[in-house]
């Protein structure tokens, strides 16, 4: 069985070298066990990083047999970096493994991952048993973000990133997904393929910063919601028949109060419902811009990457 581990890069200079360390160790482990082929390999994806990320990996591609490199033509964002990975590993290989470059992510269980697969499953997710190392925000923002997938109607895995093992087949079936507003996390579940998890305790970053700063978390959970539900668009909907009520029971309400002469000045409670209702209105054009600008951008059908040199 050969195997790819599928890793892309964005800025990784500081951490690329141990990373390749400890996956050519897993490897050299798995063949010595006869678990897989001697010719599996590492392929990491430059995501147009600004510093030696690809000088890096060059480098390592000259002295290591097992790492291969893939130079995409500009930075076109995680997700889109991962998907080149895995479409052009997969002519190479019968599984492939996804994971980042910041080790934060348990490699032993790799091996756990191809025993899954010998079982018999297409898909293995890596999960965290533990979310001890993210701060509080950060543990609580993505405690609610699973529920609220969870709560649209939306599959996903709990506590499960990037981090997994895919079949060639079920690689295969994931390039028929063609949406340009890629969300891997709920793209993967879609496939329908045999599935079980492994767990282990995440760590702290090897070295470096992280590439998901607060705005770019926002983003790729807005992408998330939109890519798979339309459960926004009808709560707007409700909203809209539930002030509907609200209005007829202020409609009565002022015929009751002008029938009995009493005087109401009104103004305070005026501005706040235009500012309120405004706001809504707001929120409501907001959320149909964010559909309407993702059927714009699926429209056009550009390509998600391009490829500018294959170390192979």
């Amino acid at each position: 069985m050969k195997l790819s581990i599928v890793v892309p890069c964005y800025n990784e200079e500081p951490v690329l070298r141990e990373t390749t360390v400890r996956l050519s160790a897993v490897l050299n482990s798995l063949v010595e066990k006869r678990k897989i082929s001697s010719d599996s390999f590492i392929l990491y994806v430059n995501d147009g990083s600004r510093d030696m990320t690809w000088a890096i990996i060059e480098s390592l591609h000259d002295k290591n047999p097992y790492v291969k490199g893939l130079n995409l033509a500009g930075n076109v964002g995680h997700q889109n970096a991962l998907m080149a990975g895995l479409m052009t590993a997969k002519g190479y290989a019968d599984v492939l493994v996804s994971i980042d470059a910041d080790l934060q992510d348990d490699v032993s269980v790799i091996e756990e991952m191809v025993d899954r697969y010998k079982e018999g499953y297409d898909i293995v997710y890596g999960v965290r048993s533990s979310r001890d190392s993210d701060t509080f925000f950060k543990k609580n923002t993505a405690l609610a973000f699973y529920k609220l997938m969870s709560w649209l109607g939306v599959k996903s895995v709990y506590n499960h990133a990037d981090y997994r093992l895919m079949s060639r087949r079920a690689v295969e079936q994931l390039g028929n997904y063609k949406e340009r507003n890629l969300f891997l996390r709920g793209i993967v579940p879609l496939i329908g393929y045999e599935t079980t998890s492994v767990y282990y305790r995440r760590s702290e970053r090897f070295a470096g910063e992280s590439k998901y700063p607060l705005s770019k978390m926002f983003n790729f959970a807005i992408d998330g919601i939109t890519s798979f539900s339309v459960r926004p668009l009808r709560l707007i909907a409700t909203l809209g028949f539930l002030f509907l009520l609200c209005s007829l029971v202020a409609v009565v309400y002022t015929l009751y109060v002008y029938f009995n002469g009493e005087t109401v000045a009104g103004w305070a409670s005026l501005m706040l419902s235009v500012w309120f209702l405004g706001s809504l209105i707001l929120i409501a054009i907001g959320i149909v811009g964010e559909y309407i600008g993702k059927i714009y951008l699926e429209v056009k059908e550009r390509p998600r990457y391009n490829i500018e040199k294959f170390l192979n």
